[in-house]
């Protein structure tokens, strides 16, 4: 039988089995990789001087309730949930833990949600600050996110990282954003010699009403992706996307241009982990091995 990437990279050192599907350890070179990316990615877009914003991998839970998350994705959310009973409570849950039993429901929800997308606890934090400048805005963010969907598919991990610029301002410019960084992609995916595709796709939806969510954002070209060739037994993988919010977040919480317009919003999202394994799968398990044009681009 044929040994699975995952089991590659296992055997390899490269990722470390926690026996939980998706979530994983790092090795040092796994990590070297990403922060190599990281600076090329940085080379790519650090001239156009974003604000840098670093968040927790979890976010305050009234501003992910406000954002609509569980409408649309209640599949993929994740809650932090704590101990928060008295001396009899503990009794109870150290007895059943003794007896193997189900002791999580000891456990009440905390004010602290995972963070979905690494962009989601940046709309509400800039629409404090009131209108955006002439020009709009630029942000650059990076951050673990979290997202419940266990597979042995090395590539759809439930705790990963997620690089981030984000676009504030009227629809031309995030307009123009969003294709500048579609071209800047290809490039910056070519200096490290990966196959890609880009092409029109959507969000997992949930449910009934996802469907039609789906179809409105294919029909309306809001979001497309760069599709990697990583997994033997699936598709190409999303390793980057290209995201046009419209006034989605505008709308609600109220981010206003300088002329007191609705503001509009645009991204472009790096998967981190999700590039570094393209990279070791095409390349080769041993970055001392890669190609001499992709080692020069990543190290220098």
């Amino acid at each position: 039988m044929p040994v699975s990437l995952l089991d590659r990279l296992f055997a390899a050192g490269l990722l470390i089995d926690t026996g939980v599907d998706g979530l994983y350890g790092r090795s040092g070179k796994f990590e070297e990789v990403i922060t190599r990316f990281e600076a090329l990615i940085d080379r790519f877009g650090g001239a156009d001087n974003p604000e840098a914003i670093r968040f927790p991998p979890g976010m305050n839970r009234a501003h992910f309730e406000g954002s609509g998350y569980m409408k649309s994705f209640p599949q993929l959310a994740g809650t932090v949930h704590s101990f928060c009973g008295c001396e009899l409570d503990h009794v109870s849950l150290l007895q059943c833990l003794e007896e193997g039993k189900d002791w999580t429901g000891q456990q009440q929800a905390t004010d602290i949600v995972l963070t979905p997308a690494a962009c989601y606890p940046l709309y509400p934090t800039i629409a404090k600050r009131g209108a955006l400048k002439e020009g709009g805005g630029l942000f650059d963010l990076q951050s673990y996110c979290f997202r419940h969907e266990p597979s042995k598919e090395p590539t759809r991990m439930q705790l990963f990282r997620m690089r981030e610029y984000v676009r504030m301002g009227t629809p031309s410019e995030v307009m123009a954003f969003r294709q500048d960084w579609m071209e800047r992609g290809t490039k910056l995916m070519e200096e490290v010699g990966l196959p890609f595709e880009i092409d029109v796709a959507n969000d997992p939806f949930f449910g009934r009403a996802g469907r039609m969510y789906k179809n409105n954002q294919r029909s309306q070209n809001l979001k497309f992706e760069l599709l990697i060739p990583v997994n033997a037994d699936a598709g190409p993988t999303a390793c980057m996307s290209f995201n046009y919010h419209q006034d989605h977040f505008g709308k609600t919480w109220g981010l206003a241009t300088a002329d007191g317009e609705t503001a509009h919003t645009a991204c472009v999202g790096f998967g981190l982990e999700r590039i570094a394994l393209a990279l070791f799968k095409h390349h080769g398990l041993e970055t001392e091995d890669w190609p001499e044009h992709v080692r020069r681009a990543l190290w220098g």
